[in-house]
């Protein structure tokens, strides 16, 4: 089976922003040591962790040969991350998502530049992984109904 594209692309984006996250948490930005205002956690701890999973899905939809866990990770995934923003909107946080935490700093773009591009990775992670979930879904279907008039 040949490896689906999204999978790929979905594993490198992850590859970035996760590995990004961790180095991030350990630096000396003064966002890192405030609470988050969801999480009853550090936004450094939070970073770690956040960054850990997007590994840990990147390896998954790298690894995959079935294309289903990659997709459905990826779209937990991308889920948790809107739930997480709608959050933010919701209670009053109107600064730039430090999702990306000083690697933004260290290619020189400025917070608000690499909250539009999160937000734009996170709308690619939500429609490509819920519209290849969707296919794959509709595919099965097919192939099961194929097999039902086969056998008929």
């Amino acid at each position: 089976m040949t490896k689906n594209w999204f999978n790929l692309s979905a594993a490198v984006i992850l590859l970035i922003t996760g590995s990004a996250k961790i180095i991030s948490a350990f630096g000396h930005a003064t966002i890192l040591q405030r609470m988050d205002p969801i999480f009853p956690i550090q936004f450094n701890h939070l970073m770690f962790a956040a960054g850990t999973l997007e590994l840990l899905v990147a390896a998954i939809c790298f690894f995959d040969k079935l294309r289903v866990p990659g997709h459905f990770f990826t779209a937990w995934l991308a889920t948790s991350f809107l739930i997480y923003r709608i959050g933010l909107w919701w209670i009053g946080w109107r600064r730039p998502c430090h999702c990306l935490g000083d690697f933004g700093d260290a290619i020189g773009i400025s917070s608000e530049t690499a909250d539009a591009i999160m937000k734009g990775v996170l709308a690619y992670l939500l429609m490509g992984s819920y519209a290849s979930l969707f296919w794959l879904w509709r595919q099965r279907n097919r192939m099961h109904g194929v097999a039902a008039t086969q056998s008929a």
